[in-house]
């Protein structure tokens, strides 16, 4: 899907999410980390001065890691520039979508509906879930999209990392205790003009398909051995599982299927 008829603006225009998005909406404004979204003055002043229909953010703090180190920065960008967003948003009569992430969930539960009550265990989910609250607050016309697990060729992501360990490593050890979803940003993009054609609220939007980070890493490379999250600690705790079930909509197709994609495109290009 292509929409060219309102006026959009997005964030993190020239993240990996973001260059997808540029192809949805080719006309679009692109502001990137020439707009510091933490700069409340700047980003209302931003959006005053554009008048759009539509905000897309897609500029986040995705180092889940580094947001336990740089906490102060993780929630400046991923939760509190949220309100002066959704603030201006609503000051201009413009629709706000925003993606937030499956780890606002605690993965006490095999999977969760966007009506779950959110728990973290780490930083990064944390500054997400003030975001989310950011955005409930200072405006009424929103779309929040739960995703997870996002690839795409724009990006550091899984599998690139994955296929740069295999020519480094004989055997690239990746856990097998953690459960969700891998979503390609290039179909969350096509799907975004949809959720922004229905009611406000909190959507969850995901490849189909469930498996663990060890199954993800099998269908890319071959010289890969299962572990535990014991025998591979990282500085932030990861939920057991934080599968996001797609109440509201129609899933994506399955990430095996956008995964082969995934990897056509990289060959043709490479």
């Amino acid at each position: 899907m292509v929409v060219a008829a309102i006026k959009t603006v997005i964030f993190g225009a020239y993240g990996m999410l973001g260059h997808d998005l540029q192809t949805v909406y080719p006309g679009a404004v692109l502001r990137g980390h020439e707009l510091d979204i933490t700069d409340e003055r700047a980003v209302g002043a931003c959006i005053r001065d554009l008048s759009p229909d539509l905000v897309v953010n897609a500029a986040a703090y995705t180092d889940v890691d580094g947001c336990e180190d740089n906490r102060d920065l993780a929630f400046a960008v991923n939760g509190e520039a949220l309100a002066y967003i959704a603030s201006a948003c609503s000051d201009a009569g413009a629709t706000l979508v925003h993606y937030s992430t499956d780890y606002v969930f605690d993965g006490s539960k095999r999977e969760y509906i966007e009506s779950d009550t959110p728990a973290p265990i780490n930083v990064y989910g944390a500054s997400k879930l003030l975001g989310e609250q950011n955005i409930v607050k200072n405006t009424g016309d929103y779309r929040i999209i739960r995703t997870s697990w996002l690839f795409g060729r724009h990006g550091k992501n899984f599998v690139e990392t994955m296929l740069h360990l295999s020519k480094q490593m004989d055997q690239v050890r990746v856990v097998n205790d953690q459960v969700g979803k891998p979503t390609y940003t290039v179909d969350l993009a096509r799907k975004t003009p949809e959720i922004v054609g229905l009611e406000p609220g909190i959507y969850h939007v995901t490849n189909d398909g469930v498996c663990s980070w060890y199954d993800f890493a099998r269908a890319i490379i071959e010289n890969v051995v299962p572990c535990s999250s014991a025998e591979f600690p990282r500085k932030a705790k990861r939920p057991a599982y934080s599968v996001l079930a797609n109440t509201k909509t129609a899933p994506l197709r399955h990430w095996s299927d956008a995964l082969a994609d995934y990897l056509n495109a990289k060959g043709e290009s490479d």
